[in-house]
């Protein structure tokens, strides 16, 4: 009799960096980074480990060590439920930090997110970015480890960016606190990297999503959100609600009239501004319902960051101008579970839920408040729009006008009729159409759909070679890092053969192809290494105990992905100035060419140029001469990390060396790496990064200076103590 054997359950990985993330009681509306995408991951990730089709969910984010925050996150790990994991990695320094300035520490999250996968003892199926810094990290590890991934951008930076430009911010001072560039950049690699990108609404694909050069429709796919019905209900008959009162009875003259609710960050795109303006200048509204500002968790507003604190200071500044004392509250702290309480406090009442956003991707609390049988009133902006049309429970407005935010306030809470028909339609509504099981069942059916087919999922290893007996191995680049220095060379090689027959492995990293750096290592009379990553990253080869070299052709595999050399060539014939390479230079994964006269914009527009056509590779320009175009998924740096997962070597067990703009990428990251004294300028870049030693000698000697600084060849020290007193000091 045969067995049937059951299909194996899902594994998917969810990564969101920033923010403060915990299983319970989460901090929404404590700052700008803490809101609906917390909310948004944790659901997710537990309605997901609830699904019959999956086994086990690890939601990735930073591990966090202040005395500003709870001690809960410094726990590497917590449960959200039996199948689904909080996994906390360290990531730059200890301390809390906006997500503008974690960009310089990413390449460790990549590392370290690695090193998780690798202890969890099999590949995940799927890995879902949220956000652009994890849209960039989760977009570099799928292609690592040849699975799909899915993409989610929650707040877009285009969109941002339009915003703050209309609203008269300098454009040098919205690059100097948002990293807005850097962030527009990530999104585009997620875009381009994501075999699904996850939008909320249409308008969101229509209006936002399109911005971008890598923008196609047929990988996009509507799922909106759902909401935990268990905790978003009407209201109970009997229900007293003490506690929501007593944070709210002490601003109200009139505590039972109806409430006009609003719950959002202190953020100036929330707009909660227009609607006191509202509230105030209409006498009639004063006399029909109080109104309930719910922006946050405050201590003392002088703390809070610059945003939070313009706005707070501008709410008391008009409720002060419009004497709406006893009218209004605005409680200064609250717990997740008062807002649900809120909601069917105000729904129990009789009032409404207003939220008056400039701009707002889909809004959360929207269907939150319609379950509780709020009806609601929603800028025109987004996915109020789309939320209103399916639910049919209340009006859309220009977030703009206070007479019309006024007017259609009114309308609701003088109509009984229009009330009552508004609260039952979201109610029933919202359960149809916003339940977490329904999109959760609507995601897996997507991802089944588009991705599992198309990608193998084990990395293997076939190749006969020293590697498995070793337990490091040292890189180094070749021109100006190896080769320059005779006698630090030959002191070099010297102590790499002591070892070589022990555990160390060596290998090289460079733009040459197979064939020249094969030619240089004759010349200069260089052992061939255990490993050579040629033609930029696009290229790894093992030196087999034959004596042959054997390419890797699951690298080969995995970087095809989405590789059009033959439309990457025709394209390239209609760029002036640039002509392509002679033909030895050329090789599968690499298209050479020379430039005949450079221009500052050329990188950017070259990008932009492939990307409207569908074409997803990286652009490379070396001495403002040379330009190369390879796959998304190739480059030296994710090359080592390649080679790290499929021989079992830990990323701290790996030393860089390199001296040139070039290396940036393989220097950065949990690696041991050393830049040799006579480095070009734009390294320079990377001094006081953790893991990076600035050697005083240059070429081979350099090299061997940095073996010596971290014992490679010893104990192995990365002296990760430098690391920590930078923390400390603010470094």
């Amino acid at each position: 009799m045969k067995v049937k054997h059951e299909k194996p359950k899902l594994y998917i990985v969810l990564i969101s960096i920033h923010g403060l993330i915990r299983n319970h009681d989460l901090e929404l509306g404590r700052d700008a980074d803490t809101g609906g995408q917390t909310l948004y991951v944790t659901e997710l990730a537990r309605a997901l480990a609830a699904h019959p089709a999956v086994g086990r969910v690890d939601l990735l984010t930073r591990r966090i060590s202040d005395q500003k925050v709870d001690i809960d996150y410094q726990k590497e790990i917590e449960y959200l439920s039996p199948h689904a994991r909080l996994v906390r990695l360290d990531c730059g320094p200890k301390r809390y930090l906006r997500k503008e300035v974690l960009w310089p520490h990413l390449d460790a999250f990549i590392d370290k997110s690695l090193q998780h996968i690798r202890s969890a003892g099999r590949v995940p199926d799927i890995i879902h970015g949220h956000y652009a810094d994890a849209g960039m990290v989760g977009a570099q590890l799928a292609g690592l480890l040849g699975i799909p991934f899915v993409y989610t951008g929650h707040s877009l930076g285009h969109d941002k960016l339009n915003q703050l430009l209309n609203n008269g911010v300098n454009a040098e001072n919205i690059e100097n606190r948002y990293n807005i560039s850097q962030r527009i950049e990530a999104e585009e690699v997620a875009i381009g990297s994501a075999a699904m990108v996850v939008a909320s609404t249409h308008q969101e694909i229509n209006q936002q999503y399109a911005r971008y050069d890598n923008y196609q429709t047929n990988r996009m796919a509507v799922i909106p959100p759902g909401v935990d019905l268990s905790r978003f209900h009407p209201p109970r008959r009997g229900c007293r609600y003490e506690r929501i009162m007593t944070l709210l009875n002490p601003f109200l003259s009139i505590p039972k009239k109806p409430m006009i609710v609003a719950v959002s960050r202190a953020d100036e795109r929330k707009n909660i501004s227009s609607l006191i303006r509202a509230y105030g200048e209409s006498t009639e509204l004063q006399e029909l319902a109080n109104l309930v500002i719910v922006a946050g968790n405050r201590d003392n507003i002088k703390d809070l960051d610059k945003g939070a604190r313009d706005v707070l200071t501008e709410i008391l500044m008009l409720i002060d101008e419009y004497d709406l004392y006893g009218k209004v509250a605005y409680p200064k702290h609250h717990q997740p579970d008062d807002i649900p309480d809120l909601f069917q406090l105000a729904s129990q009442n009789k009032g409404v839920f207003i939220n008056p956003a400039l701009t707002e991707p889909f809004g959360l609390t929207l269907i939150e408040a319609a379950a509780s049988g709020l009806p609601i009133v929603a800028t025109n902006d987004g996915g109020p729009k789309e939320i209103i049309n399916l639910c049919k429970n209340g009006d859309v407005i220009d977030p703009h006008d206070i007479k019309i935010i006024s007017a259609a306030l009114k309308h609701v809470l003088v109509d009984p009729k229009c009330w009552n028909r508004w609260s039952k339609n979201g109610i029933k509504n919202v359960s149809h159409h916003f339940s977490w099981k329904g999109h959760v069942d609507h995601y897996i059916r997507e991802i089944q759909k588009r991705t599992l087919t198309q990608y193998r999922k084990r990395i293997t290893n076939t190749v006969k070679s020293r590697l498995p007996m070793i337990d490091r191995l040292a890189f180094s680049a070749i021109d100006n890092s190896l080769i320059g220095d005779l006698q630090g060379l030959s002191e070099l090689m010297s102590r790499l053969k002591r070892n070589v027959n022990h555990n160390v492995g060596f290998g090289i990293a460079t733009g040459r192809s197979l064939d020249s750096v094969l030619r240089l290592l004759k010349q200069e009379n260089i052992p061939i290494p255990d490993v050579i990553i040629s033609s930029v990253g696009s290229e790894i080869y093992y030196y087999h105990i034959g004596k042959k070299m054997i390419e890797d052709k699951g690298w080969k595999k995995l970087i095809s992905y989405r590789w059009q050399p033959t439309e990457i060539i025709h394209l390239m014939k209609n760029i002036d100035n640039v002509k392509i390479a002679p033909q030895k230079e050329q090789r599968e994964h690499k298209i050479s060419y020379r430039i005949s006269n450079f221009d500052k914009n050329l990188l950017s527009s070259l990008k932009k140029y492939l990307r409207q056509h569908d074409i997803h590779a990286k652009v490379i320009i070396t001495q403002e001469r040379y330009l190369d175009i390879l796959p998304t998924r190739a480059s030296k740096g994710l090359a080592i990390r390649y080679i790290a997962i499929k021989w079992g070597l830990p990323l701290d067990r790996i030393f860089v060396a390199g001296d040139a703009g070039n290396d940036e990428e393989m220097l950065k990251g949990d690696t041991l790496a050393v830049v040799v004294a006579n480095h070009s300028k734009e390294l320079l870049r990377l001094k006081n990064k953790p893991r990076i030693y600035f050697a005083e000698k240059g070429f081979a000697s350099g090299i061997l200076e940095g073996l010596e600084y971290y014992d490679f060849l010893g104990d192995i020290n990365p002296h990760d103590e430098i690391i920590n007193i930078q923390s400390v000091v603010g470094l």
